[in-house]
């Protein structure tokens, strides 16, 4: 009785259907795909190998830089591989603790990547509307609380719903439209009652990614207002220059992620296939070009 009970509340795997509507296209979509990550990753490594390796980069803005890399490889390494196998392979079955898993490090990674936003906006308005004050304030010991701050921020955001999600009974649904486990995507599976989950999830993201936003938005209203009133032309251009990448980063992480969050929620009317290929877009894009962009930007990292 012990084992019907299990199987039929709690499965032993989930199927995740890569894009439905567009089965018969999984392996034309799996090229940029596989393109896409292969130069996430090997842009990310590179652009930790040359701050790692060059002192004059252990500066407050390529140390925060290289904390965006390394949470951009853990978003996308989370999901792109099993995506792939699914398109390539049709291996679609995943267990309910891998599952947990690929969703807690999926929603972890992008947690400390808005964390990391936020001390990067911090750190542009320091060096623009407090220059004299940039290495009293953003010491080797204040980036390094940094650090440990996003991810404990993102191990306690994390956690909770890992226990929601196992507290619920399945029924037998385990066929999930996606190609990675994502929070509410299980949720939608359980047979009981999920509203729980369901003001978990916007609570935090209001308070976490949301709040981000809001405080990134409002550091750059103060400095956009310490630029206009420099004296010359020369200086406000150099001024903003040195936040034009971080601005092209933040549009990219954002935009798509809130996107894809708002869908999932309330876009009842947005065809699925284009919510999932949006969702698997905002996994690899981002961590594509951050590097590509900052490479691109910004003279020292050019230069090496």
């Amino acid at each position: 009785m012990y084992e019907l009970n299990e199987s039929s509340f709690d499965p032993i795997t989930f199927v995740l259907t890569g894009i439905p509507g567009m089965e018969e296209s999984h392996v034309w979509i799996s090229v940029p795909f596989c393109l896409m990550y292969l130069t996430a990753v090997l842009s990310n490594l590179l652009l930790l190998f040359l701050i790692a390796t060059d002192r004059s980069l252990h500066e407050p803005m390529y140390l925060f830089l290289a904390m965006l890399a390394l949470s951009d490889l853990l978003l996308s390494t989370a999901t792109v591989p099993k995506m792939l196998a699914i398109f390539w392979f049709g291996a679609r079955e995943i267990s309910f603790d891998a599952c947990m898993a690929q969703m807690f490090f999926t929603h972890f990674s992008f947690i400390v990547e808005s964390s990391v936003l936020l001390a990067m906006a911090f750190d542009r308005y320091v060096a623009v509307c407090a220059p004299l004050r940039y290495g009293a304030l953003l010491t080797p010991s204040a980036i390094a609380k940094v650090a440990a701050a996003a991810v404990a921020r993102g191990l306690c955001i994390m956690c909770p719903p890992i226990f929601l999600l196992k507290r619920l009974p399945y029924c037998g649904h385990n066929v999930m439209p996606h190609t990675y486990c994502e929070h509410m995507g299980v949720a939608r599976l359980a047979c009981a009652d999920i509203r729980a989950n369901v003001w978990y999830g916007l609570t935090t993201a209001l308070l976490s990614s949301g709040l981000d936003v809001v405080l990134i938005a409002a550091s750059y209203a103060l400095i956009l207002r310490a630029v206009f009133r420099l004296p010359t032309r020369e200086a406000r251009r150099k001024a903003l220059g040195t936040c034009g990448s971080h601005l092209c980063v933040i549009l990219m992480f954002y935009v798509p992620a809130f996107f894809s969050f708002l869908t999932h929620r309330f876009g009842r009317h947005v065809p699925g296939q284009v919510h999932i290929l949006l969702a698997n877009l905002y996994v690899v894009v981002p961590p594509m070009l951050n590097p590509i962009v900052y490479g691109v930007r910004t003279r020292q990292i050019r230069e090496r």
